[in-house]
């Protein structure tokens, strides 16, 4: 009796504590303008290397990357993107792999 006991409680108390896990699990993937910015990482312009087509950056942790803040070169996904920053900016963005290289995908000024 005491086994049977234990499981149903149990169980009663994995039932009782889904339902606010489903609520949290589905306000995270909610997308809120707060989701959304967090999703830009901070940076400041190094090195602007048109010919090469890269852009260096200090940047902050970059949260969809894994990445911790450091100072390093990204490829760009649209060259234009070097022709309007310089050294010193300080910039908002978001990066991902592309062909196994690192490559700046949107750049906005900080705010």
């Amino acid at each position: 009796m005491f086994r049977s006991t234990s499981f149903v409680a149990l169980l009663a108390a994995a039932c009782i504590a889904l339902p606010a896990s489903a609520q949290m699990s589905g306000h995270q993937h909610g997308a809120t303008p707060a989701a959304a910015s967090a999703a830009y990482a901070d940076g400041e312009v190094r090195k602007v290397d048109k010919e090469g087509r890269k852009l260096t950056l200090k940047h902050g942790p970059i949260a969809s990357l894994g990445m911790g803040g450091m100072t390093m070169s990204f490829g760009v996904k649209d060259p234009a993107v070097l022709d309007r920053v310089k050294v010193g900016d300080k910039v908002r963005f978001k990066a991902a792999e592309s062909g196994g290289q690192l490559v700046v995908t949107e750049l906005v000024p900080a705010k």
